[in-house]
């Protein structure tokens, strides 16, 4: 199943194993399990550190558990780990053979103690680029502490058990039988809802930080091009985001991006991440910002996060992004992750042979359906408007697909559901009046962004589509607080554009500080200067 450069690659991560490891498959006669036996059988042979058998001990076929000889540390997949969950498959393999991960210390030794019994259930798709975080996350987690098991589950192969459960997004994860959580989610995050004490640990460790000279708020293209043009100026720099790559994680291929000819929203938004962490940049992952308040006589602004701790600091840029906008209609919220998705690439493999919607006819809603065409058994593609808005070169695709209908001038009124998944929609012709209802198993939402800034209502000034009102230095109308990217009024959301417009910010912020007068709180600014 591998190819040669594949397989010289693997090799090579294989011979970072420390201690011996076991590959022990349980398969049926299908040719998945044929698969999986090659691919097993294949990794082996990489190795003399790994053995593979065939005991056949779990009900789940094809399955396999990575097991650490002699021990209990073992975790396991359900499926092929292929496509996105490769690396989650190369990484458990490194990690159950004795290989230290990278987290930070601090971390590890928290998950270490968790006390209690922890059995997690993930389901995912091949394509999900969100699911690897999930599932590598809780892989540690299972090599690390003898109470923690996990599964990883691949959705297509086991239909029966995803329709039972009625598992219509990924990730979702299971904890001991019971629904944890869907969509993405950080170690950091996980092991904080297990600990109980952890969130207010580490807010009084939050409050303890002295001021910085530029904070930035949000973990984006523009937020990371920022922090980095910040610490370059010598200057003491915090980074505070809710999820850092933002948009760009859930973003599958990047075509336009100046300086390679393509990549996927993770690999960049890891790329962007080891280069932040390359500057002295204090990252504080997995913090949602809830208030600004302006400076006061110490000169200091502050962000008050959702944790209750609060960030000192001279200057601010805001780079918080924006966020898939909703229909806004009754039975969105009631069916959301029951039927109601908002990214195909993830979750549409747990709709093969289905019918589903899209609702939207830009360029984001007729690549969805375009993709989605060659997963469902059939796709009508919703449009408000008289006409579709993509590009030509997407519509003439999108036409020569047989199993794709498209209505325009189609108002989506409901979305409909048996109270436990997504049935049918509603829609409104709204030339001729006329209701029509739809019978489907799936919604695909791609209508567009909302700026995350409702946090900043009645502090900074915002646009009538709630965006934050910008200069062409990043200033906005709080002296010390500028901003840049999808959150602002700059007319272009591209990932490029949202990285100058960061850097411009900085450099804004840093001309700001300089002919300031220097407050008591100030940090490396004078050494730089």
């Amino acid at each position: 199943m591998l190819d040669a450069t594949l397989k010289t690659q693997l090799a090579a991560y294989l011979e970072k194993l420390q201690l011996p490891i076991e590959l022990r498959a349980s398969l049926d006669d299908g040719e998945a399990s044929r698969e999986l036996q090659d691919l097993l059988a294949e990794i082996a042979s990489l190795s003399d550190k790994i053995t593979y058998a065939r005991t056949d001990d779990d009900a789940r076929r094809p399955s396999f558990e990575i097991l650490r000889s002699g021990t209990d540390v073992s975790v396991r997949f359900a499926g092929i780990p292929m496509g996105h969950e490769f690396t989650s498959l190369v990484l458990a393999l490194l990690q159950v053979g004795g290989h230290p991960s990278r987290e930070s210390q601090e971390l590890l030794a928290q998950i270490a103690a968790l006390e209690g019994a922890f059995r997690f259930e993930s389901y995912f798709s091949q394509s999900c680029q969100n699911c690897p975080d999930v599932v590598q996350a809780l892989n540690l987690m299972a090599v690390l502490n003898p109470g923690i098991e996990h599964v990883a589950i691949d959705g297509a192969l086991f239909q029966a058990e995803v329709e039972s459960r009625q598992v219509m997004a990924v990730p979702t994860v299971y904890l001991n039988g019971e629904v944890f959580g869907a969509g993405r989610m950080s170690l950091a995050e996980i092991v904080g809802r297990l600990d109980t004490g952890a969130a207010s640990r580490e807010a009084a460790q939050l409050d303890a930080k002295a001021p910085f000279d530029l904070l930035v708020v949000g973990g984006g293209p523009a937020g990371a091009a920022a922090a980095i043009y910040a610490a370059r100026k010598g200057i003491r720099t915090g980074m505070a985001a809710e999820r850092f790559g933002g948009q760009v994680l859930d973003t599958m291929g990047i075509e336009n991006l100046v300086a390679v000819a393509e990549t996927e929203g993770p690999k960049l938004a890891a790329e962007l991440e080891r280069n932040v962490r390359h500057y002295e940049v204090d990252l504080m992952n997995g913090q949602r910002a809830a208030k600004l308040l302006p400076a006061g006589d110490d000169g200091l602004l502050r962000v008050e996060l959702a944790s209750g701790a609060v960030l000192k600091s001279r200057t601010v840029v805001l780079g918080t992004g924006a966020r898939w906008r909703q229909m806004g209609v009754p039975g969105e919220d009631t069916y959301r992750n029951k039927g109601v998705a908002y990214c195909p690439h993830c979750d549409g493999p747990l709709f093969k042979g289905k019918r589903v919607a899209v609702i939207g006819g830009g360029n984001s809603g007729v690549e969805a359906a375009i993709d989605l065409a060659g997963i469902v058994a059939h796709v009508t593609l919703v449009e408000f408007d008289a006409k579709l808005r993509a590009d030509e070169v997407l519509q003439r695709k999108l036409r020569s697909l047989a199993n794709v209908t498209v209505l325009v001038n189609a108002q989506t009124t409901e979305v409909l559901g048996d109270g436990g998944k997504v049935n049918g929609l509603a829609w409104r012709d709204r030339l001729l009046g006329t209701e029509h209802r739809l019978a489907l198993e799936g919604i695909f939402v791609q209508i567009g962004l909302l700026p995350n800034t409702e946090w900043l209502q009645g502090t900074v000034e915002l646009s009538a589509r709630g965006e934050i009102v910008i200069d062409e230095r990043g200033q906005t109308s709080v002296p010390g607080v500028f901003a840049a990217g999808d959150a602002t009024t700059v007319p272009y959301k591209q990932i490029v554009v949202a990285m100058g417009a960061g850097s411009t910010a900085a450099l804004g912020a840093f001309d700001h500080l300089i002919r300031a007068p220097l407050p008591a709180a100030a940090g490396k600014l004078a050494a730089a200067a």
